[in-house]
């Protein structure tokens, strides 16, 4: 199967070299023929799993998009050039493809594209190298932002902020745990805001800055319902607890239910390594 399909795509490369040739009779290459010759030859490579001769296919197939000036179509076999580097585990070469597509879509006119490729290219380098992810996530939210999809935009910078804690990159965590907190704000998601003002004060307290997550709960006291609710009381105590050194008042707050399970990269443990003040640990859950 593979053998045949190694051979279709050599044939297809044969056809696309044709097209190209100009004669007597054939003044101009025939761009467009070709690159749909070379597509059909990447996806015979890729069938067969030869994934290097795939990238090359689609990288030629760019080629001659862009000699034709169908621009979207060059972004597309770019992309798809850096997937054929993903399935040889060559991560960073895949995202550098990937980045080149994302620019080029913005050039083009498609940022809600070039946004979707960020943000698989950020799941792709994830498991490897957390930075690059976390700029991909960035740069994928700013492009939605300015496209006003602020739906589409936090949730790209709440994945961001969680890798961000995961590196203990905690002034970089607060800064964005703020802007996604307005963000949810403008879109009047007033329930995440809350979750928002928790994992903002936890920061802050593993930040050791106390005045920084008093002031969060506080400014959140203009959200609508959130003065008497659950997560207020749960700060509130939480705060008091920390601001009296009574290691008992906020182990029982980090232990409740609201701290305990929440979809969050942040919990406290006033158990382990206490000096003068007490001790904020980052744990396992997510932001």
């Amino acid at each position: 199967m593979a053998a045949q399909k190694i051979n279709e795509a050599h044939e297809h490369i044969a056809k696309a070299e044709k097209c190209l040739k100009t004669s007597m009779t054939k003044w101009k290459p025939d761009y467009d023929s070709a690159a749909s010759e070379y597509a059909k030859a990447a996806v015979c490579f890729k069938n067969a799993k030869q994934y290097e001769q795939a990238k090359d296919a689609y990288l030629k197939e760019a080629e001659n998009h862009t000699e034709n000036k169908t621009y979207p179509l060059v972004c597309v076999a770019i992309e798809q050039a850096g997937m054929m580097m993903k399935e040889q585990k060559k991560m960073p070469e895949a995202i550098q493809y990937i980045e080149k597509a994302c620019m080029m879509y913005m050039e083009n006119g498609t940022p809600d594209t070039a946004a979707m490729a960020l943000d698989r290219a950020g799941k792709l380098i994830e498991p490897i190298n957390l930075e690059k992810a976390v700029d991909l996530y960035q740069k994928a939210a700013g492009v939605f932002e300015n496209e006003d999809r602020l739906r589409q935009a936090v949730e790209l910078l709440g994945k961001a902020s969680r890798l961000l804690v995961r590196l203990r990159r905690l002034d970089e965590a607060a800064v964005a745990l703020l802007k996604e907190k307005n963000m949810y704000k403008e879109i009047e998601n007033f329930p995440m805001c809350f979750k928002k003002t928790t994992a903002q004060v936890l920061i802050h307290l593993h930040r050791g800055d106390y005045v920084a997550a008093d002031k969060c709960v506080r400014e959140s006291y203009s959200l609508p319902g959130y003065s008497g609710s659950e997560d207020c009381i749960a700060m509130e105590t939480l705060l008091q607890g920390y601001d009296e050194q009574d290691e008992d008042q906020v182990y029982r707050v980090c232990n409740s239910p609201l701290l305990k399970y929440m979809d969050n990269d942040v919990n406290l443990n006033s158990r382990r390594n206490l000096p003068n003040k007490l001790s904020i640990c980052c744990c396992r859950t997510g932001l």
